[in-house]
């Protein structure tokens, strides 16, 4: 009798890895938007897709959504090509979607500037093609089914050793992702506690402003890619009252200071623009 129970094992493992995967976009965009405190409901299943969804009303910025998902995917392995659609969570009439490495193996990603406004929105993600590592281990485990029973458990092992791997690669570049504390950001040499506004390097413990800390991780956000000044004022300060002249580079000099303990870490200013983290993984 043929033993097929591996193959099954396979796809319930590899569930797992896309379910943390998708809880690590929402967590991000939770933060992007600035909720640090609402939670990500659990990722369901509606046929071949991935449904995410959470616990409080949401305002999703497009540009943002690709930046994330595209990054949590490359680093998670998840998927080689794939579907994202936004959905009103009642009517669930697509509001915003795009795909990533269709068919013809191009970005189809319209009205990246049209934010969502705050409201009840589901993540629907699917799966067109799987990386590479992945397909492997799915040929390894047909082909097992197919073989004497004698046969399968090695098939098996080489299969979860591939998935082990992968999860291993993938939270050892990510290690806030498997650690208590969801608000802990990983930021170089540093440990970014964004609810308690602190940085951690080396034992040390480095307290920041409630602005310092909003404007951190904005840069964060979009690392490596310059924000200018106008969208950071706004961001961080909104209807505060009028800026008074430099106040955004006093902010800018004090959180350099703070940041000296990592030499690969550094705010630059793009003059005439804004500044940009730049932060090498």
């Amino acid at each position: 009798m043929i033993d097929i129970s591996g193959a099954y094992a396979q796809l319930r493992l590899d569930d797992k890895h896309v379910n943390v995967a998708l809880r690590m976009v929402g967590h991000q965009m939770l933060l992007n938007a600035g909720d640090s405190t609402s939670r990500v409901l659990p990722v369901g299943r509606n046929g071949d897709s991935y449904e995410l969804k959470f616990e409080a009303p949401i305002k999703i910025e497009p540009n943002e959504l690709v930046q994330v998902m595209d990054s949590v995917v490359k680093k998670a392995s998840i998927a080689k090509s794939y579907l994202v659609e936004i959905q009103n969570c009642e009517s669930k009439e697509v509001l915003y979607s795009y795909e990533i490495g269709g068919p013809e193996k191009m970005d189809i990603i319209p009205c990246r500037g049209r934010e969502l406004p705050v409201g009840c929105y589901l993540l629907s993600f699917t799966i067109l093609e799987l990386p590479l590592s992945l397909q492997s281990s799915r040929a390894e485990s047909n082909v097992a089914s197919t073989q004497p029973q004698g046969h399968l458990p090695m098939a098996v092992s080489a299969a979860l050793l591939i998935i082990i791997t992968v999860l291993w690669f993938y939270f050892r570049k990510n290690p806030t992702s498997n650690r208590e504390n969801p608000n802990m950001i990983s930021l170089g040499a540093f440990d970014f506690d964004t609810l308690n506004m602190v940085l951690l390097h080396q034992g040390k413990k480095t307290d920041l402003t409630s602005k310092e800390s909003d404007l951190l991780l904005l840069l964060y956000n979009s690392a490596n890619s310059t924000l200018d000044r106008d969208t950071i004022l706004n961001k961080v300060w909104g209807d505060e009252g009028d800026y008074v002249g430099r106040t955004l580079d006093v902010f800018i000099s004090k959180l350099r200071k703070k940041l000296e303990g990592d030499t690969n870490l550094k705010i630059v200013n793009v003059r005439g623009v804004g500044y940009k983290l730049i932060l090498n993984e």
